[in-house]
């Protein structure tokens, strides 16, 4: 929520805006070496920039995906959930969003080891 405010002092009268956001019930992501980690909306954020940079895709465009795989996400009402489930969600996001944004953010996610790895995941966004 964004609001608009007034400092108190009757001298001051600045105006500045503050964000409010709820806080959300606690949410783990379970890592593939089955480690545990509190959800990190940061993260989710600097892993999109990364993706998604030197493309033309607005912030408000990388917040929306975020805002949308949280939802999601809290929506299940589980307490945990796996790594592999957040990057999955993510990827589809982006496939939709940038294709190169999308092949990007796989390649790392996945891994890719060798040309032709890339070369099936290219082939099967071509394909879509």
């Amino acid at each position: 929520m964004r609001r608009r405010r007034e400092c108190l002092d009757p001298r001051c009268k600045h105006r500045f805006t503050t964000y409010e956001r709820m806080e959300a019930p606690r949410l783990f992501v379970v890592k593939k070496d089955g480690r545990r980690e509190q959800y990190n909306r940061d993260k989710i954020i600097g892993g999109l920039r990364r993706a998604c940079e030197k493309r033309p895709i607005s912030e408000g465009q990388m917040e929306s995906v975020a805002a949308d795989l949280e939802r999601e996400l809290f929506a299940r009402g589980e307490s945990e959930i796996p790594s592999t489930m957040v990057g999955e969600k993510l990827m589809e996001a982006l496939r939709n969003l940038d294709p190169v944004a999308y092949i990007r953010f796989a390649s790392v996610y996945r891994s890719f080891r060798d040309i032709e790895t890339f070369r099936e995941e290219l082939s099967a966004l071509l394909a879509k």
